[in-house]
């Protein structure tokens, strides 16, 4: 096949993602494949296992990809369609040493990607970007052979082990009609309880709503099904099963980092001072808490592949985002499961005296805008934090700048980063009470406006 030149953009920070026959094409994942493959082949690799979502886009893509593999000289083993932690999983199970998820994540139903992990480590970053300069070089060529692979039942067995469920329990799952759905289905036989799904038949074109279970709108039926099936908990799965929202059995949403302050909590009482990485969009209430209890709190930079990478550097047990992915070093491999964490949840709950909504009312109680999504040019996206950063520097505020810029105010803080997925920028405010967080979102929104960006806010507790 003959060479290209890939477009810049579909080279993220943290994988290689783009819109189906616009910016990513049949012919891209086929040199995807060959470059890995190059990769792969230098270090001393032999064979890959690779994994794909549901999206239309997704057979034709790992086809093309795997084609790619294989003549890089690489055995792969092809997993079909499966959420992505079962992928990671493989990297346990089976003799590879990388791995390529095929999966637009939680992105709209045109877009599709590639996510990667080279010897059981995050693929990103400077990685990616030196594909553009890969591609024009000489490749390792061989052929390699396919095997057709099947790991559900070590998954499933996988998950399960160490947690008991003694308490039976009425869920509600939204696999949103995703890579979780037949995983789903082989857990809740194993599960007690009473157990409702929604949208639990594989669909790519996700036609209830968007996989994304980050926002709002998209939770608004799991929401409507707790409550009418009086569920303890809801749970809803993102497109690729790496992420995860929780409901409690009242309705209200627990965002990832109220779920994350529950397993430190939880982690601590048999890990006393042990470390727990937060991203930076993270509430100053998990911070505050976990430091009150001796452990030792981080905060690091958003994206998978940064907190896996800090993961390994510090030897913190537990790891989350406000997005919902979690990462289980304690009884587990350290990668982002949501599948799994949703097993965590339930299996705490099954231990708990307290159900979900009285251990949500226990919640260090501040008020915040939920995480918020500006569209924004990609030439800007980068442009706007920076320029605001140093609007604030000469004026002496206090910020934390790993990642875009969250500026401490007196009453609370807000956070603006550039989405490495999307073009758009992020945002989130917070304070201790209802009056600071307006202060605190009128201050964000006036920098914003000396961007020529205008935004309504709405705060919740």
């Amino acid at each position: 096949m003959e060479k290209i030149a890939f477009n810049p953009s579909i080279l993220k920070e943290y994988d290689i993602r783009g819109i189906v026959d616009q910016t990513l094409f049949e012919k891209d994942a086929y040199w995807i494949g060959r470059c890995f493959g190059h990769l792969t082949r230098e270090s001393g690799g032999s064979a890959i296992a690779v994994g794909e979502d549901v999206r239309v886009s997704s057979p034709q893509l790992s086809s093309a990809l795997i084609q790619g593999l294989c003549e890089a000289g690489l055995d792969v083993y092809s997993l079909g369609v499966v959420p992505t932690p079962m992928l990671y999983f493989a990297e346990y199970t089976l003799p590879v040493q990388s791995a390529v998820m095929v999966t637009g994540s939680h992105n709209p139903p045109a877009h599709n990607g590639f996510k990667m992990s080279f010897q059981r480590k995050p693929f990103f970053g400077k990685d990616i970007q030196f594909f553009s300069d890969l591609i024009q070089k000489k490749l390792c060529e061989g052929k390699g052979s396919i095997y057709e692979t099947n790991l559900m039942s070590q998954y499933i067995e996988r998950i399960f082990q160490g947690l008991n469920f003694e308490r039976e329990l009425t869920v509600a799952w939204d696999p949103c009609h995703g890579a979780t759905v037949d995983v789903l289905n082989n857990i809740i036989q194993k599960l007690p309880g009473k157990h409702v799904l929604l949208n639990a038949k594989m669909d790519g074109t996700f036609p209830s709503h968007p996989p994304d279970p980050s926002d709002p709108k998209n939770l608004v039926q799991l929401q409507e099904a707790v409550l009418t099936n009086k569920c303890d908990l809801g749970i809803a799965f993102d497109g690729d099963g790496d992420r995860l929202a929780a409901i409690d059995g009242q309705g209200n949403i627990l965002w990832g980092d109220q779920l994350l302050l529950l397993f430190a909590c939880d982690l601590m009482k048999r890990e006393p001072h042990a470390s727990i990485i937060a991203d930076i969009k993270t509430s100053q209430g998990f911070f505050d808490k976990i430091k009150s209890l001796g452990g030792n709190a981080l905060m690091w930079k958003t994206g998978h592949s940064h907190i896996k990478a800090k993961m390994a550097e510090s030897g913190a047990l537990l790891a989350g985002e406000v997005s919902g992915h979690f990462f289980f070093k304690e009884n587990y491999y350290g990668f982002d499961d949501g599948i799994y964490a949703a097993l965590r949840l339930v299996h705490y709950l099954c231990h708990s005296s307290e159900s979900l909504a009285e251990i949500y009312e226990d919640f260090p109680l501040l008020y915040s805008t939920p995480e918020l999504r500006i569209s924004c040019p990609s030439e800007r996206k980068f442009e706007i934090p920076n320029n605001i950063k140093s609007r604030l520097l000469s004026q002496g505020y206090s910020f934390n700048d790993i990642d875009g810029i969250r500026v401490q105010l007196d009453e609370g803080w807000w956070l603006l980063r550039a989405s490495n997925t999307q073009d758009v920028l992020v945002a989130r405010c917070e304070s201790y009470t209802k009056q600071g967080l307006e202060n605190v979102s009128q201050h964000f929104k006036d920098e914003l406006k000396h961007e020529n960006v205008e935004i309504s806010l709405e705060g919740n507790a």
